[in-house]
């Protein structure tokens, strides 16, 4: 099928002054290369302040790089004057770690989900039609866009804003740690909820985490990050057999249980909403167990009440 992104020897230098007021740069990102092939659900893991947001910051040109390319669809975003950039986004969104501080408290959620609709020009029958299409593909009745941030559960807000993502029908999502921040009971539901999606809209993803269990879980190649560096880059199945970086190996074993392996079941990974926690997913994965096909589109029954969790 060809790939959708392509990063060609990406480099992020953050440049600034110390207190001796010499000028200084800290290189974040160390000349970086990987493609995503379009479909794809391409892994990056590593540990806090390796360089993984500073790198899809700069694959989507929100902080654009020092050096390097990064292509979409074949095209050099570099390249773009700001206007055809800005057009270009519609393409890709992001979903951010931290879903209270992704919503404005301030704005319903309808009118958060209005704003990108807004700007391209679409009438409000259209916006409301779209936006109660997408509340209820991510599991929220559209009868509550009119409530605050703070009428939902973390969960629900994370929802929402994988929803607000969509609403330019992109074809490329970063997701970066999109649920490090859930509760464990949670974070397998909004995992299958991302899965589904993905098959149902075709989406492409870049998956950013530094919990190696979930990026096992959830795609189909890995990289690995250390120090603004790819050191490791295979398919799932490769990576976890047969690790060849020293770095990797550490990660592999600071797996809780010795869930340091996938076998050849791994092309039947659980999509069982009600599991404790995606890392038992894991070992049970590495047993050869295969879960129940629920989709746990809904798996966290939003509150229909008005009540917070």
């Amino acid at each position: 099928m060809g790939p959708l992104i392509q990063c060609r020897n990406i480099v992020k230098i953050h440049r600034g002054r110390g207190i001796d007021g010499a000028k200084r740069g800290f290189k974040a990102v160390d000349d970086v290369s990987f493609s995503i092939e379009k479909n794809g659900n391409f892994g990056l893991v590593g540990e806090s302040g390796c360089g993984k947001t500073t790198l899809a910051r700069a694959i989507l040109y929100l902080d654009p790089p020092t050096s390097g390319k990064v292509l979409f669809d074949g095209v050099d975003l570099g390249s773009l004057r700001s206007r055809h950039l800005r057009a270009f986004r519609r393409r890709m969104q992001i979903v951010f770690q931290d879903p209270h501080s992704s919503l404005d408290p301030r704005m319903t959620i309808y009118d958060s989900l209005s704003e990108g609709l807004v700007n391209i020009g679409m009438d409000r029958a259209a916006r409301t039609k779209k936006i109660n299409r997408l509340l209820d593909l991510v599991g929220i009745s559209g009868a509550m866009g009119s409530r605050f941030p703070h009428e939902f559960s973390t969960g629900q807000r994370q929802r929402i804003v994988i929803a607000r993502a969509l609403t330019m029908d992109p074809e490329f999502l970063v997701l970066d740690e999109p649920v490090s921040n859930l509760d464990v009971s949670i974070q397998a539901q909004v995992i299958n909820l991302l899965l589904d999606i993905k098959e149902e809209l075709s989406l492409t993803y870049l998956f950013i985490s530094h919990d190696i269990n979930l990026v096992a879980y959830m795609c189909d190649t890995v990289a690995v990050m250390y120090k603004g560096k790819i050191v490791e880059q295979e398919p799932t199945e490769e990576l976890f057999a047969n690790p060849r970086n020293e770095y990797t190996q550490t990660l592999l074993a600071s797996i809780p249980g010795g869930a340091g392996r996938i076998s050849g079941a791994s092309t039947n990974i659980a999509k069982d909403g009600t599991m404790g926690n995606t890392a038992s997913a894991v070992r049970e994965l590495s047993k050869g167990h295969v879960v129940s096909n629920t989709t746990g589109r809904t798996g966290d029954k939003p509150d229909l009440t008005g009540g917070t969790r």
